[in-house]
């Protein structure tokens, strides 16, 4: 009986050493993963991207007219062969006035058809900011054409609008894609060099300004970027 007790003590003093190994022992690797940071890294840079791909699209104005921009090219090409016939300052500075009106609809217009066409809010982020950075020199340019022409220095409107709405195109197009502030750059050009010309050169430089460039850019802004 003495002897079987002390075997049964010497097999439960084994199991109680061989459990105490078992616990201590680390598990063995069930495999390599190195995989899987390499997949959790790739899934985090196609998340960068996207975000940065959604701010740049938020930050930047898309809803500019390609379409309603060759149409505004035209009206001025066409106000411009009727203003160089009119007899006196004040029905060609009425001709000039109305194309405004007219171009200035047909921006408005063709702007929030694209604008709804892109899913772009007009009046709220950056085309808040667009439009808002466009009417300053649009309203000095108003206010400016009213003292030359009190001053009877209406030879000097030509460039003072192509110079002004070139500074509002270029501003406002801080928040818009890159094609448009070098489109401003090239009205402002034309502005200068319109105000250093002689003064019966003022309607060509009107038609190769607000038709000939507008048209131009227009079809740029139409092809590489919709509408």
């Amino acid at each position: 009986m003495t002897q079987f007790l002390l075997c049964y003590s010497k097999y439960l003093t084994i199991l109680k050493r061989a459990a105490s190994l078992d616990v201590m022992t680390p598990p063995l690797p069930l495999g390599p993963r190195s995989s899987e940071p390499q997949a959790l890294h790739a899934h985090a840079l196609e998340d960068l991207r996207f975000v940065r791909e959604t701010m740049q699209r938020a930050s930047s104005f898309t809803a500019v007219p390609g379409r309603g921009g060759v149409a505004m090219g035209v009206t001025a090409l066409c106000a411009a062969a009727v203003a160089s016939r009119q007899p006196t300052v004040e029905a060609w500075l009425a001709t000039w006035l109305l194309e405004a009106v007219l171009a200035l609809s047909i921006g408005v217009v063709a702007m929030r058809q694209k604008a709804r066409a892109v899913n772009v809010p007009l009046l709220d982020g950056a085309g808040r900011k667009f439009v808002l950075s466009l009417c300053p020199p649009l309203a000095s340019g108003a206010l400016l054409s009213v003292a030359l022409y009190r001053g009877e220095l209406a030879r000097l409107l030509p460039g003072t609008w192509l110079l002004l709405y070139g500074a509002g195109i270029v501003t406002a197009g801080a928040f818009s894609v890159k094609i448009v502030p070098v489109m401003g750059l090239c009205f402002m050009l034309a502005g200068a060099l319109a105000l250093l010309a002689p003064a019966d050169t003022g309607d060509w430089f009107m038609a190769g300004g607000f038709g000939g460039l507008q048209v131009l850019f227009g079809i740029l802004i139409a092809r590489r970027h919709g509408g």
